[in-house]
């Protein structure tokens, strides 16, 4: 009688699950989830992203069940923790869903090591992005920096086939399920109060919605702040709850779905860039030279959104109240730091891992760089005014409004950037700096 064992990662989900699909077609199996007390730890301070994994884990054990299984859930050294439940289970081999991170990339490295002392093979399967990270490559072999290539070959690779999910699983006898963690073991900290529920079930309902409301009307409609008509699935694209490749299949050819799945393209370029060069997590691709905002007090202003710049204030508490930003604002407040306050990106990608529910090192840090002008389509010079940028995609104020209470009644021919009167009235602070004093300090460091 054969046993595998599925530990699942980044990939909580029973659809479209490539790993759960070759472990199921043993006789016995045991899908695990093992809490690393090493994330925990790295993690404790992103309540946001655990309560999103606490929802999560929960949902993929009532699927599972469904199945008739469960998730096995236990806790400790990762690597260990594995091993114990495959002498347990008596599997002789592990499936798994590669990675991109160089935290995954190590991880998967040290199964395997584990596995040929200990007797059990161990099979990596895609399921994170739509195309592997490792089939795309440039001419001389390297992976692609520049996105419009890299969008035209993926564009025209083959897509693996969706993966079947299990019409049953049955655990071995001696492996007991273990408990789906409370947020509360895992940190002491509350998460945001409109954070987002987990879990594919979620996932499902919330993508239907948004199809068969806002898909047709993405291509003009993504940048509208006030609408927010954008899907919101990254959350559940970061911790696997949907397939990306599913997500793709299904609305790349419907109405408006082109425009979307382009998105799911950006997604896997910055994947596959990370794979190749796992140091551009947190080190620049291309120096621009050593940024010059280090005072605290400043930084703290644009982090609780107290900047004196509506748009880039409402952004901030955007993320402060539900762990998540609209794409253009996550563009505003970014470029507002790195360059108004000549700020280094890793200080406002540190602060958004802490916040966001999808927060994603590749998606996160390589954003970040690119819109600080040290990655991909490296532009220094690339500035989003935020007072343009407010008339722009949010011309009557709703967005603002929605995060900036205190601005409500100012008339919307003010809103984007009030009057010294204005601000004194409704108690909202005046401009952190000038913007174009700021940009134009900016542009004489780099020169």
């Amino acid at each position: 009688m054969t046993v595998a064992v599925v530990v699942f990662t980044r990939d909580l989900r029973v659809r479209d699950h490539p790993a759960l699909a070759a472990g199921s077609r043993a006789d016995l199996l045991v899908p695990l989830f093992v809490v690393d007390d090493r994330l925990v730890w790295e993690f404790h301070r992103s309540p946001n992203r655990l309560q999103f994994l606490v929802d999560s884990l929960a949902d993929l054990d009532a699927g599972l069940r469904r199945l008739g299984g469960a998730l096995v859930v236990r806790r400790g050294d990762w690597l260990d923790e594995v091993a114990k439940v495959v002498e347990a289970s008596g599997a002789n081999i592990v499936h798994v869903s590669a990675d991109v991170s160089s935290f995954a990339q190590a991880r998967l490295d040290a199964l395997q090591a584990r596995g040929e002392r200990q007797g059990f093979a161990v099979a990596a399967h895609p399921g994170v992005t739509v195309v592997p990270p490792d089939e795309l490559r440039t001419g001389s072999g390297t992976a692609y920096q520049v996105f419009t290539p890299y969008y035209r070959r993926w564009l025209a690779a083959p897509w693996r086939t969706l993966a079947t999910r299990p019409r049953a699983i049955t655990l071995p006898g001696g492996v007991a399920p273990g408990v789906v963690p409370a947020l509360s073991t895992l940190t002491d900290l509350p998460p945001a109060p409109d954070v987002m529920r987990g879990g594919e079930t979620a996932a499902l309902a919330r993508l239907k919605r948004w199809t068969g409301h806002d898909l047709a009307r993405y291509p003009e409609m993504h940048n509208a702040l006030p609408d927010d008509a954008t899907s919101r699935c990254s959350p559940y694209l970061h911790f696997g709850c949907l397939s990306s490749l599913e997500v793709a299949t299904r609305l790349r050819d419907r109405h408006g779905g082109e425009a979307f799945v382009r998105q799911l393209c950006w997604r896997d370029f910055f994947h596959q860039l990370l794979a190749s060069r796992p140091e551009l997590g947190w080190e620049d691709m291309r120096g621009r030279g050593v940024p010059a905002g280090t005072d605290d007090a400043t930084f703290d202003a644009w982090r609780h959104g107290n900047t004196g710049y509506p748009l880039v204030d409402a952004g901030m508490r955007q993320l402060q109240r539900e762990g998540f930003v609209h794409n253009r604002a996550r563009m505003v407040v970014a470029s507002f730091l790195t360059k108004d306050l000549d700020t280094a990106w890793q200080r406002g990608a540190r602060h958004f891992m802490e916040l966001l529910v999808d927060g994603d090192v590749a998606n996160n840090q390589l954003n970040w760089q690119w819109v600080a002008g040290t990655g991909t389509d490296a532009n220094p010079h690339r500035i989003f005014n935020p007072i343009r940028q407010s008339e722009r995609f949010d011309p009557d104020g709703v967005y603002i409004r929605r995060y900036v209470p205190e601005l409500a009644s100012v008339a919307a021919t003010l809103i984007h950037d009030p009057p010294s009167s204005e601000r004194a009235r409704v108690g909202y602070p005046d401009k952190l700096v000038d913007h174009a004093d700021a940009i134009a300090a900016y542009r004489a460091r780099l020169s």
